[in-house]
């Protein structure tokens, strides 16, 4: 225990520095149109290269940024950076996409959240329906009047929700209908091993989604049998390994930049 500690202690001093010594970087994990497989977006992930222990596992620093408060200022790297590179692929005449990126219960909980992502959409130039906020189910039940009212708001700014790692939290669905959710994201638990045994709460998620007018997306698919059976059962957009493992932005570009010559030489 006393090892654990001071583990913890010393990433915990070294995570103050990490974000102005650019210890942090973005990987991105293209997102499919199912029925096209088309690469339609991306999500952005954080890692941190550790200058002495390398790549470290958001897993294993981002519990720890929420307890110390860091997840606020780190948070706000995130959304600017992907912000930011969304806008240059733009600018390279790749095809758009919307870049998806995950934000904390305590982020949200700022009185000037809201404020704070339109200086972001105003700085880099992305215009509003080409960003998607994340947020998982859990952190949405811990002030769901709060939240409400604030996912309106950016509903009216033309900014995507969706809700992450949905149907492993409180497992309530009543609340959904009264809230401006763009997209379910199926947790990869559902998707992965023997998905034969999860087929009813999939295909449920799914038949309640589409009665709802939202779309849906499953993450963690690893096998052409899971693509297969997603897209059989309707579902909308896939992610997962698969297709590709998170990369980072410069592999991104060259996998985009391959998507539209392909695209332009069968047009041709």
């Amino acid at each position: 225990m006393t090892e654990q500690a001071i583990e913890k202690l010393e990433l915990e001093n070294d995570l103050h520095h990490a974000l102005a010594d650019q210890q942090f970087v973005l990987n991105y994990q293209p997102i499919l149109n199912v029925q096209t497989g088309d690469i339609i977006g991306v999500e952005a992930l954080i890692r941190w290269q550790h200058p002495v222990k390398g790549l470290i596992s958001p897993d294993n620093f981002i519990p720890l940024t929420e307890e110390t408060g860091l997840i606020i200022s780190i948070g706000e790297w995130v959304l600017e950076e992907a912000c930011a590179q969304n806008k240059a692929w733009q600018e390279m005449g790749l095809p758009p996409l919307f870049v998806a990126v995950n934000v904390s219960a305590h982020q949200f909980k700022q009185r000037d959240f809201m404020n704070k992502v339109e200086d972001v959409l105003n700085r880099t130039q992305l215009p509003s329906h080409f960003l998607e906020l994340e947020i998982t189910e859990s952190s949405l039940m811990s002030d769901l009047a709060y939240f409400k009212e604030l996912l309106f708001a950016f509903k009216r700014r033309g900014i995507s929700i969706s809700i992450d790692d949905f149907g492993t939290g409180y497992s309530s669905l009543s609340y959904i209908k009264d809230l401006p959710i763009d997209k379910l994201k199926i947790d990869k638990s559902f998707v992965q091993d023997e998905i034969d045994k999860k087929e009813t709460i999939i295909t449920s998620i799914i038949v309640m989604a589409k009665k709802l007018n939202m779309r849906v997306v499953a993450e963690g698919v690893e096998t052409k049998e899971q693509y297969l059976y997603l897209k059989n059962n309707q579902c909308d957009q896939v992610q997962g390994y698969y297709f590709s493992r998170p990369v980072d932005s410069a592999t991104m570009t060259q996998m985009l930049t391959k998507t539209k010559e392909q695209k332009e030489l069968t047009s041709a």
